[in-house]
């Protein structure tokens, strides 16, 4: 290998993005910030790189094993680089903007890091975009973000569109009175990720045969809703089922056309969230496109939102035709050029006179070259 090859390798999991998949990426980045814009979203955005303190503070608690981390030369303190925005959109409006009125509509976007990436998704460089609805305590702020979230995709041509509901914190809600042990309740969880019914029965007591019929009942809205109407839930657990039951069928009607299901036991990924969490599929993939929840801020206040993963995303956004390229001599009037920009077409000027225009065109991956005033299309 040369030298300068060498040089121009990446670490694992990084990538540079070239032309033209740079340019979709930031048509579908200027498309989902209209949709979350024309929604009520106000922008913010928040660095790349903050002190560790901060960054880990809140719901970014559980994530100190996920970041990289430098010292500041400046200040002697660590610096922490993020991998999630919505922890940085929790600190702001706890302080920058915790005056503003409630409720609070933000939007982001922007690139995040991590220390590894994983065997399905291996990339450690990754963009996100969202939105956060902040300061709303009833369940019509959750039904808000998912469907905003949907209609945005759907507005890119995200085809078999689908939304999975869950309720991390129905498990412990009935588990509550069960006084299993720690070790117990380790079993339990981990035989409920995998829907493991025997190990169910073997180690959560009184409360095995309910959690099995959870298992069962989950899948279509419709056959869970009915499912779970039949069992007998304590009471704090049902308080917790019935917000739930409010969104999913505030969902059926809002965005028909999209497919709803509920895993009433899931948890995985939502650990710090504080009520109903989703994850939005699409068809064409195996891999979920975006994912939120309610969760809480330090000062208590609710909040309920969602990340896309861009990366992911794009591969069921279909691709737009590209602007054709059109070629103008050297000498070609400026008023000229910015006519035919405002007609739509990518102008590339020649630099030099007396080039052959047909030759340099072609060579710049032109489509057309401007003669005597008219676009003519190349061979």
């Amino acid at each position: 290998m040369s030298e300068n090859s060498t040089k121009t390798l990446l670490p694992e999991g990084l990538r540079d993005v070239l032309p033209p998949d740079a340019a979709f990426e930031n048509e579908v980045m200027e498309r989902l910030a209209r949709t979350f814009s024309l929604n009520g979203y106000s922008l913010v955005k928040p660095p790349l790189i903050e002190f560790e303190d901060t960054l880990l503070s809140g719901v970014g608690a559980d994530m100190g094993e996920r970041i990289f981390r430098m010292l500041d030369p400046s200040t002697h303190r660590m610096l922490g680089v993020r991998n999630d925005i919505t922890t940085q959109i929790a600190r702001i409006a706890a302080t920058r903007l915790a005056a503003d009125p409630r409720p609070l509509r933000l939007t982001y976007s922007g690139p995040v890091l991590r220390v590894k990436g994983t065997q399905i998704e291996p990339e450690r460089q990754f963009t996100q975009a969202g939105i956060e609805l902040i300061g709303a305590e009833n369940v019509t702020a959750d039904t808000e973000v998912i469907v905003v979230i949907a209609e945005a995709l759907q507005n890119l041509g995200v085809a078999g569109l689908s939304v999975d509901l869950a309720l991390p914190t129905l498990v412990p809600a009935i588990l509550a009175d069960a006084k299993l042990s720690d070790e117990a309740w380790a079993r339990v969880r981990a035989a409920l990720d995998h829907k493991d019914v025997a190990e169910i029965a073997a180690h959560a007591g009184k409360s095995a045969d309910l959690l099995t019929k959870l298992i069962d009942a989950s899948g279509p809205v419709d056959h869970t809703l009915a499912s779970v109407a039949a069992l007998s839930l304590p009471p704090k657990a049902k308080a917790e089922w019935l917000a739930l039951d409010h969104v999913a069928r505030a969902l059926c009607a809002a965005i028909p056309n999209v497919s709803i299901t509920v895993d009433a036991v899931e948890n995985r990924g939502f650990e710090y969230h504080s009520g109903i969490t989703f994850s939005v599929f699409a068809a064409s993939l195996q891999r979920e496109i975006g994912r939120g929840g309610r969760y809480k801020l330090v000062s208590g206040e609710a909040a309920t939102g969602a990340t896309l993963l861009i990366d992911a995303l794009l591969s069921a956004v279909p691709k737009t035709s590209p602007r054709r390229r059109l070629f103008v001599a050297y000498g070609t009037p400026r008023a000229d050029i910015l006519a035919w920009q405002g007609k739509g077409w990518c102008v590339v000027v020649g630099l030099q006179p007396d080039q052959d225009v047909l030759s340099e065109a072609k060579r710049l991956n032109c489509n057309d070259v401007l003669k005597s005033g008219v676009p003519v299309a190349l061979n």
